[in-house]
């Protein structure tokens, strides 16, 4: 079994851990449900070729588990739209497959952490959050292919030249507060 999907189908209670152990499963998909609880802080120890976890559209809650930079396969983490909160751990910059990392409607706090963008990286999405801060300036090296959903933080660009260069790359930052000249 490659693929676990129940999306939109009402589930509702925790996510049951044991899924986390099945060794052989590439994409997990718990879409637009009611799930609640938390993510265990062991999520990738059982799940060495992870490539894809789709938890967008639930309740669920608590930080986001620090043990996710374990899916070292990881190309698609979605966790948009659910009531994760605390900080957006640094080591998620880890993550050098990832082609779509999408937090967005959560709520996050602290600065958006450091991140490896590289080519693949096709979509940021951390729209709606309570970040803060300066944007990273790997953020600098997204291009046109990319997309970045940063709308409703409280970010800060620091340069004005940043922000003439994001805009090739389809950048959102509406509803952000300050656009400083450092």
């Amino acid at each position: 079994m490659n693929w676990l999907a129940v999306q939109y189908k009402q589930l509702t209670g925790s996510i049951p851990f044991t899924i986390f152990n099945i060794s052989r499963i590439e994409f997990i998909a718990f879409t637009g449900s009611s799930l609640s609880g938390y993510l265990p802080n062991g999520l990738c120890d059982g799940l060495p070729i992870l490539k894809g976890l789709y938890l967008s559209y639930n309740k669920l809650h608590d930080q986001m588990p620090t043990s996710l930079t374990n899916c070292s396969q990881l190309q698609i983490l979605s966790l948009s739209d659910n009531e994760f909160d605390g900080p957006i751990h640094s080591a998620i910059g880890s993550l050098t497959n990832l082609q779509v990392l999408d937090l967005g409607t959560n709520h996050f706090t602290g600065i958006i952490p450091h991140l490896h963008i590289t080519s693949s990286l096709q979509r940021l999405s951390m729209w709606d959050n309570n970040l803060s801060g300066f944007l990273p300036w790997e953020i600098g090296n997204l291009t046109n292919k990319q997309r970045l959903h940063l709308s409703g933080n409280k970010l800060i660009a620091q340069r004005m030249g940043e922000i003439f260069f994001f805009l090739k790359s389809q950048l959102e930052l509406a509803k952000n507060l300050q656009m400083e000249q450092v």
